[in-house]
């Protein structure tokens, strides 16, 4: 198939050439010709002396305006191509996990840029947060429905990424049908999730496995767990010998996913949940003297865009430090932080000097990031987004 060409300005190509799938708009010659393409199609990418180095989306009036597909010159994107991408994520998950709940493609990790499906059983929830992907939706839900017979999926289309692409928010059931509440399993515990109303896409599964490490922190301490959204991490603690816990969230439905999941367990007596503001909550629980041998903080980004960095460290910094100071001594300390833009030296040296600012003393004892079902794409460092500390506090 022929696709248009659009071309690499010269001596431009080097972020490319070492491996990174993203062409910015200042990367690449946007003449008349580049600016009349359609948002989301399929072209060609020349660099220096005419060679061709693969096939990507591209949409003029994006900041990345190129998403490299692949760097097979003669490449056609089709059905065929969707489904050996799909099928070979779908291939590693079934050796990474024992049951179907997981993230089945996570978008350049996978090589399918702008495409993130979550795996809820015989559910999805899918994101087409470009131009290119949507225009391939169709396509997509084809091969996901030939790969998976799902009983139905669900576009959550509501990432604020998509306003870049120039796309509209909305979601929707786009196959089958999709109930308000669905049960998954994560390591071992029940959860009930919302996949058509809740955050992102129903599910952080990029947790897992720090929910998994902090678990073990809890046994025979209180656990108090902020921006707790379904309350994951709080039950992870309760599940594994906490003697109590309490979940912390704005948000109401999610603190009622969060209940009733502690109910299908058993532990609902023993988890407490307050719909508050973190910080407003965190200077009452101060003043009221109370402590946790187990406080886990997993916030929303701080930082959204480079603009926003020096504003979201302080409040990184503000974090640890209020955060520690309702820490048991000794105790636990574990914080996250999903913002691509912050780096990971940067993040612990703010939440370090927290920690310090509580009059706390400790150890690192763990420094980790996503789960496997998020790989990381070794050429766009933005893939390797999340960040979790955990300390041992004197």
């Amino acid at each position: 198939m022929t696709y248009p060409t659009v071309r690499i300005q010269p001596g431009r190509d080097k972020r490319l050439r070492a491996g990174s799938p993203w062409l910015y708009s200042n990367e690449l010659e946007m003449d008349t010709a580049a600016r009349a393409i359609e948002p989301g199609s399929l072209v060609r990418v020349m660099a220096g002396q005419g060679k061709i180095m693969g096939v990507a989306h591209f949409n003029p009036h994006s900041l990345i305006a190129g998403r490299m597909l692949t760097r097979n010159k003669d490449a056609t994107i089709d059905a065929g191509y969707f489904e050996t991408r799909i099928a070979r994520a779908l291939t590693l998950r079934e050796q990474l996990f024992d049951a179907p709940f997981y993230r089945l493609v996570h978008a350049e990790g996978d090589g399918l840029p702008g495409l993130v499906v979550d795996r809820f059983g015989e559910y999805l929830a899918v994101q087409f947060n470009t131009a290119g992907m949507q225009a391939m939706a169709p396509t997509i839900v084809d091969a996901l429905s030939g790969i998976l017979r799902p009983a139905g999926i669900v576009a959550r289309n509501d990432a604020p990424v998509r306003e870049l692409e120039g796309l509209a928010l909305e979601s929707g059931t786009i196959a089958g049908d999709v109930p308000q509440r669905v049960e998954i399993a994560e390591n071992g515990i029940r959860h009930l999730i919302a996949p058509v109303s809740g955050q992102k896409t129903g599910w952080y599964y990029d947790q897992r496995a720090n929910r998994a490490f902090a678990a073990r922190l809890a046994v025979g301490r209180r656990a108090l767990d902020l921006y707790a959204y379904a309350g994951g991490f709080a039950l992870a603690a309760l599940a594994a010998g906490a003697s109590s816990a309490m979940a912390i969230d704005r948000s109401a439905e999610a603190l009622d996913l969060a209940r009733e999941s502690a109910a299908l367990q058993g532990l609902d007596g023993a988890l407490e949940t307050r719909r508050a503001d973190v910080f407003e909550a965190l200077g009452g629980l101060i003043d009221d003297r109370q402590r946790f041998g187990l406080v886990i903080a997993d916030p929303p980004p701080f930082v959204r865009a480079k603009k926003d960095l020096a504003a979201g460290l302080r409040g990184y910094r503000k974090l640890a430090r209020t955060a520690a100071s309702v820490v048991t001594e000794p105790g636990f300390l574990a914080l996250g932080c999903c913002s691509h833009a912050v780096n990971p030296s940067a993040f612990l040296a703010e939440v370090w000097a927290g920690i310090k600012a509580a009059g706390r003393g400790g150890r690192l004892i763990q420094a980790a990031g996503a789960a496997a079902d998020h790989p990381v794409h070794p050429g766009l460092p933005e893939t390797a987004y999340l960040k979790f500390l955990v300390f041992a506090l004197d």
